[in-house]
């Protein structure tokens, strides 16, 4: 009976996160009032802590790394003194919940969320919206996120303000949008309204502010795009066009690779950019690099990465010079080796992250042998594919097929310890 006793009361001296809202103590229920009055430590944002001048307790100013914070609060709880943590509306959406929930044993009491609240002031529902943050952290990557989508709420920081959102939107001409921007939400200097991304651009808001995007769903359907663009809708060098990797060579390459929606990927010799931006299109929520040696083709697949809405790192450089500033991948695709494929190959083999997979594309023999070869010193295991592609062609009024070039496909990853590779280079031996 003892032990039960002494369990439940630690069950309810455990470090209490209670959300609060901008109109300070008016947020808080009376219960929540009441913990924080009994509390010996309040923690809390500087901002925060100053809607409670009169707290007689210990007060522990949020600054810096957490971790620091949660070893602080763990050591204050095992002593038996009652913790509170003060927290921006819900802890638990995007706030310091998580981080502390997943260290310490606490209780979470959320208040309403700062996207709850724009969207009660809107007057709109938002089950149905996409929601992300870009408080405390880059924009890269937002356009191919929020592409095709309806309705999107950002949360956002001193940085990565308003007026910079709609500068990187209109930078990919996503004018479908309009805004709606919530500020200092239910305190005493709230102020709500709609902007059209030019106005967006032009005025200065609050720092504690929400962005809201929403387009008609006509408006969305009309930019969004499947698997497989066309080759003529992609910019490319002139006069000389067709130095890009066909629609269905492309498409089959992107299957291979196996890309998941969190992928790095690597594209060396990208030159128009095609299957960088498709690849960008299928890992929203990754990264993809690009590397290209020709200034103009380089200047042709930025050009593309804002028509197609894909915010991908795109460099200048004769790989596998300027690989060394990218992260592992997940997944890399050679369109163009540049002559120097045993060293290059090496390196992606090396830094290929497990699980992953390299997509070669070769155009002759010679380079398919070399290719190959240099996979298997690297103790890869391959499989090729040979794509022989013929379109239709009007001629008169009959149609006939003209054929493309013929490529190979070459797909290598690394071989599964007790896999039918590894056992047949046992029984070679």
């Amino acid at each position: 009976m003892n032990q039960q006793l002494t369990q439940t009361q630690r069950r309810t001296d455990r470090p209490k996160v209670i959300g609060i809202g901008d109109n300070g103590r008016q947020s808080l229920l009376p219960q929540y009032a009441q913990w924080i009055t009994e509390s010996d430590v309040l923690v809390g944002g500087e901002r925060q802590l100053q809607w409670f001048p009169d707290y007689p307790g210990e007060t522990i100013a949020i600054k810096g790394g957490l971790s620091e914070l949660a070893a602080r609060l763990q050591t204050v709880a095992e002593l038996g003194r009652k913790v509170v943590v003060l927290a921006s509306g819900d802890p638990l959406f995007y706030g310091i919940g998580g981080y502390l929930s997943s260290r310490l044993d606490v209780e979470i009491y959320p208040n309403m969320s700062s996207v709850q609240l724009a969207f009660a002031r809107m007057g709109q529902s938002w089950q149905d919206a996409y929601i992300t943050s870009v408080h405390g952290r880059s924009m890269k990557g937002l356009a191919q996120r929020i592409d095709g989508k309806a309705k999107v709420a950002l949360l956002t920081d001193e940085t990565n303000s308003p007026r910079a959102i709609a500068d990187y939107l209109l930078s990919f001409g996503m004018i479908e949008y309009r805004a709606f921007v919530a500020e200092h939400l239910d305190g005493p200097q709230e102020r709500c309204g709609w902007y059209e991304l030019q106005e967006l651009a032009a005025n200065d808001f609050a720092p504690l502010n929400v962005v809201i995007l929403t387009a008609s769903k006509e408006a969305v359907k009309e930019k969004q795009r499947s698997l497989g663009i066309e080759d003529d809708q992609f910019i490319q060098r002139k006069p000389d066009k067709g130095l890009i990797t066909k629609k269905e060579i492309r498409v089959l390459s992107l299957a291979q690779l196996g890309l998941q929606q969190d992928s790095i990927v690597w594209d060396i010799g990208t030159c128009t950019g095609s299957v960088a931006i498709e690849a960008a299109r299928i890992a929203r929520y990754g990264e993809v690099y690009a590397i290209e040696k020709n200034e103009a083709d380089l200047q042709n697949c930025l050009d593309n990465m804002r028509r197609f809405r894909t915010d991908l790192t795109a460099v200048q450089g004769r790989a596998p010079q300027g690989l060394e500033s990218f992260p592992d991948p997940d997944a890399v695709f050679i369109g163009g080796s540049g002559g120097e494929m045993r060293e290059l190959l090496h390196v992606c083999c090396t830094r290929l992250r497990p699980g992953g997979r390299i997509v070669l594309n070769a155009a002759t023999i010679e380079n398919l042998y070399e290719a190959n070869k240099a996979f298997a010193d690297e103790g890869m295991a391959t499989s090729i594919t040979l794509a022989q592609i013929a379109r239709s062609k009007p001629i008169l009024d009959l149609t006939r097929f003209e054929g493309l070039n013929p490529i190979y496909i070459i797909t290598a990853k690394h071989k599964e310890p007790g896999g039918a590779e590894a056992k047949e280079a046992n029984a070679n031996e």
